[in-house]
């Protein structure tokens, strides 16, 4: 989300310094990581309006139906893009194809500076400006500082910026996993007792997992054996694609929900995982992300037509009315689904079947919720719809 505010920003001809403690990538693409992230139409959009796109989509895989269903449950919801057009409902990317692509747009404008690997050891910021000393000793003068850094922000807490939270009884394991027979672009959502199952499309016969699971049994899980793993694996993922197998390393997360107070502060903004953090439910993490970054920016490009000093409090103001009652609402959204879904409960279960197949044969409500997932729905910044503001 970071590497995408500056190359937005240095697009539209602001000076931007990309303080990174991450060594930048810009030559090979890293080793597979089993990482990666689901990328709603609007966020293509997005990362073809800024110059990431045609660097990109060689690697990434399009998502052309998406099947909702409650465990083995004979009825479902099923999402296809030619409901709504012509283009995919979204792309599957693995993150490292995703970063690669970034830092090389990245080196491409020279109005980014990137300092990295390096991080910032002080800041002071006044009604003035802001002026930061990184570790290897460089000092910048700035105007705006924007806080990209995740959940545990240090720009955030340096700002006193408090956060609503909770932690779930859940963890996410994620892994890739090769099958025998094509998936022809469909991702599923299955929702366990224990959370949601997902089987996003990767390019070739193979797919990202995101499994979520109670947390006391994860270490369990992670400890097994490859081929105890694939066995459990294989219990949750079925048969519809043939064998199934998993390649590359697994990774475990705590799920929480993650508010924070405010979005904004004296020449500080907050963009991503620093604002915000959800359920990962309906995979819609990094594209809240960069929802963040396209209203930011149309923001900032608009004070500065204007001649408003972009991190006054009237401008950043704007930006987080623009976002925070779109963040708060999808909070609201994923962690009721959650609740709803995860859990075993008899006439619950009939309920939410029932309401699945009812959605299904709502051709206006079913168009609804195919925009959401697209990304598409509500006041987009221009950046959204692939124009530069």
């Amino acid at each position: 989300v970071g590497l995408t505010q500056a190359l937005a920003l240095g697009r539209a001809g602001f000076h931007v310094v990309v303080v990174d403690p991450a060594p930048a990538q810009t030559t090979l693409a890293p080793e597979f990581d089993g990482r990666a992230s689901a990328l709603a139409h609007a966020s293509c959009k997005l990362l073809e309006a800024i110059g990431v796109w045609p660097l990109l989509a060689p690697d990434a895989e399009a998502i052309r139906e998406i099947r909702v269903s409650d465990g083995d449950a004979p009825l479902y919801l099923h999402f296809d893009h030619t409901d709504v057009g012509d283009e995919p409902l979204g792309h599957m990317v693995e993150n490292r194809h995703l970063r690669h692509a970034l830092y090389a747009a990245v080196a491409d404008v020279s109005a980014i500076t990137l300092a990295a690997p390096d991080r910032i050891d002080r800041v002071e910021r006044s009604e003035d400006g802001v002026k930061a000393t990184l570790a290897s000793g460089s000092r910048i003068a700035a105007r705006l500082l924007i806080g990209a850094e995740g959940r545990r922000s240090p720009s955030r807490e340096d700002a006193g910026i408090r956060t609503y939270e909770w932690t779930y009884d859940q963890c996410g394991i994620v892994t890739t996993v090769e099958h025998e027979r094509p998936h022809h672009g469909i991702a599923h959502e299955r929702f366990l007792p224990a959370g949601p199952f997902a089987i996003l499309p990767l390019r070739g016969n193979r797919s990202s997992i995101v499994w979520t699971e109670r947390r006391r049994l994860v270490p369990t899980i992670m400890n097994l054996s490859e081929a105890a793993f694939d066995a459990e694996l294989a219990k949750r993922f079925g048969r519809f694609l043939g064998a199934v197998r998993s390649t590359g390393p697994r990774w475990q997360y705590p799920l929480s929900l993650q508010i924070s107070e405010s979005f904004v502060d004296n020449r500080l903004a907050l963009v991503g995982d620093a604002a915000h953090g959800i359920h990962p439910i309906a995979g819609q993490g990094v594209n809240l992300g960069l929802k963040d970054v396209a209203a930011l920016t149309e923001v900032l490009v608009d004070a500065a037509r204007i001649g408003q000093d972009i991190g006054t409090p009237p401008v950043l103001e704007r930006y987080q009315r623009w976002r925070r009652v779109d963040t708060l609402t999808l909070s609201v959204v994923t962690d009721g689904l959650n609740r709803l879904f995860s859990n075993d409960i008899m006439p619950v279960r009939q309920a939410r079947d029932i309401g699945l197949a009812a959605v299904n044969r709502m051709a206006p409500l079913k168009r609804f919720f195919i925009n959401h997932a697209r990304g598409t729905v509500g006041r987009l910044p221009r950046l959204l719809q692939g124009q530069l503001p």
